[in-house]
């Protein structure tokens, strides 16, 4: 089973509709990278159990993607908001070369400062 670092941003965006077992399982294989005999031994399960348990959680994990995409959605929002800041800084600067305008320099840079706050 090679892991699949996607599992991490779901877990994000879905840990919580997991169970506390299946949650904890998987944040240890996939966020704190220990191995299935790991977590086997710390929680007193098998390694056949724990194995069971990070494919459920998978299974529901990608399930609630594919119903709800929040995780699509949220890597999109950041595209579009990194297009706008790009975005921004041209009008600045065909504003410097063709027109100077302090408001058009003003508002873009307003533009470029929300996108900017809402990326971090």
């Amino acid at each position: 089973m090679g892991k699949n670092l996607e599992f991490s941003s779901l877990l994000d965006f879905y840990g919580d509709m997991l169970t506390e077992k299946q949650r904890e399982v998987i944040k240890y294989y996939y966020n704190e990278d220990l191995s299935l005999s790991e977590i086997a031994y710390n929680h007193g399960i098998s390694r056949q159990g724990v194995r069971d348990a990070i494919k459920r959680a998978e299974e529901q994990l990608l399930d609630m993607e594919k119903k709800l995409g929040l995780v699509k959605k949220f890597r999109e929002m950041l595209k579009g908001l990194e297009e706008i800041c790009l975005e921004a800084r041209k009008i600045k600067e065909c504003n410097k070369k063709f027109i100077f305008s302090k408001d058009i320099y003003n508002c873009a840079q307003e533009i470029e400062k929300v996108a900017l706050e809402l990326l971090e």
